[in-house]
């Protein structure tokens, strides 16, 4: 044998898996989801290109019951330093890593890897799941990296995702999820395009706007944990909200709301001015975009306890605190560990994300730092107050993107 021959990246077991996951996932997401997979029945041999919108943890798995075969996604390092769980996952489907909210040139070339091996390639986008239902930012550079991949482009639409588990609840409620592909562009077609023109295309055929009463998603707990996305009230500006079954309130002024099966939202004691959480998240999102480092002062805008873990990429998380007080101010995190204070500055940090449901991530320098709360806590504050500071940092005071 050749020394430092590589080893291939696909192996026959990950369609024994395939086959396997899909016998125990099909009766599942129907009962859960109320998902009917609709089979891509043009694929016939051919490798793709899947690029879907990001509605629920299970995308991944809809995606594999429409299309034959093993498909190859990109996910987060988040889920490759976990120890022997990230081995696993190597081993039972390998997913192609990257570095989230960052250009990752080695995933590019896993991605080619994959390709010249003849494999299909599931990427979504938006890099996030939704928070309000409409399908969010998408980073320009899919459009380059899909021409590089030389594959025909099948774009994978997903309805009514949302509406059975947004992202800031932890319960699934009864509806329907539909999942299928909407246009196949060629490698003929997109060759003939601009990168703009491609990147216009693939975002106009993954949009999707639940903030529709198209239909109902019924769950006692349907207003449980909004917290962990809205904290911008729209009577007193920054605040903190708290939820029960079908309920939120904000907690500095009482303003009150139900969240409806059909998703929308109703004022208890009055009229709510948003309808739909869409509407109510495009507004927080204006909200902080006119704030100026003035209008924060210096002052501590938020506190909470929660567990800071490094993460050491592709390897382990370590605790470092269960308990610590984290301040955040307008220009930096302040976190309190016992005697320790550590303070990491906006300007030292490179990029924040927020992961799952209340999960946070600041890149500082070569460190990577999870910030892990309780149920209610609000990753999207920090990551929206960040960027906030960063684009005024960089002279781009209109800048519109958040992090998200």
């Amino acid at each position: 044998m050749k020394k430092g021959k590589r080893k291939k990246w696909m192996r026959f077991r990950h369609r024994v898996v395939r086959n396997v996951a899909y016998a125990v996932l099909y009766p599942y997401t129907r009962i859960k989801y109320g998902f009917k997979p609709q089979r891509f029945k043009e694929q016939g041999g051919r490798q793709y290109l899947i690029l879907l919108n990001h509605q629920t943890p299970f995308d991944q798995f809809f995606v594999g019951m429409c299309f034959k075969g093993p498909v190859y996604y990109l996910a987060t390092e988040d889920i490759f330093s976990k120890g022997f769980v990230s081995s696993a996952i190597r081993w039972l489907i390998a997913p192609i890593p990257i570095k989230k909210q960052t250009t990752d040139a080695s995933a590019v070339i896993n991605c080619l890897r994959v390709a010249r091996e003849g494999g299909t390639i599931c990427i979504a986008p938006e890099g996030n799941r939704t928070y309000s239902g409409r399908t969010e930012y998408m980073s320009p550079t899919i459009a380059p990296l899909a021409r590089r991949l030389k594959l025909p482009i099948a774009i994978y639409r997903i309805e009514g995702g949302y509406g059975a588990e947004p992202r800031w609840s932890d319960v699934v409620r009864k509806g329907k999820v539909r999942g299928y592909v909407s246009r196949v562009i060629e490698p003929e077609e997109y060759a003939l395009m601009s990168d703009d023109e491609l990147y216009d295309a693939i975002r106009t055929e993954l949009f999707v706007d639940e903030a529709v009463a198209d239909m109902e998603f019924r769950h006692k707990r349907s207003a449980e944990y909004l917290e962990r996305v809205m904290y911008v009230c729209p009577k007193c500006g920054l605040s903190e909200f708290e939820s029960h079954k079908d309920t939120a309130h904000c907690k500095k002024c009482g303003l009150s709301l139900r969240y409806m099966p059909d998703k929308t939202l109703l004022g208890t004691d009055g009229a709510f001015p948003f309808r739909f959480l869409a509407d109510w998240y495009d507004y927080q999102k204006d909200y902080i975009n006119s704030l100026s480092p003035e209008d924060m002062g210096d002052d501590v805008l938020y506190t909470d306890k929660a567990s800071l873990i490094r993460v050491i990429p592709y390897e382990k998380k370590e605790v470092v605190s269960k308990d610590a007080l984290f301040r955040l101010y307008r220009d930096r995190v302040e976190i309190e560990m016992g005697r320790e204070l550590k303070t990491l500055h906006f300007d030292e940090i490179s990029t924040a994300a927020a992961l799952g449901r209340n999960k946070l991530n600041l890149y500082h320098g070569d460190d990577i730092w999870q910030v892990k709360g309780d149920k209610r806590f609000n990753p999207v504050k920090y990551v929206n107050l960040y960027y906030r500071y960063a684009n005024i940092q960089k002279g781009d005071e209109n800048g519109k993107f958040l992090g998200l």
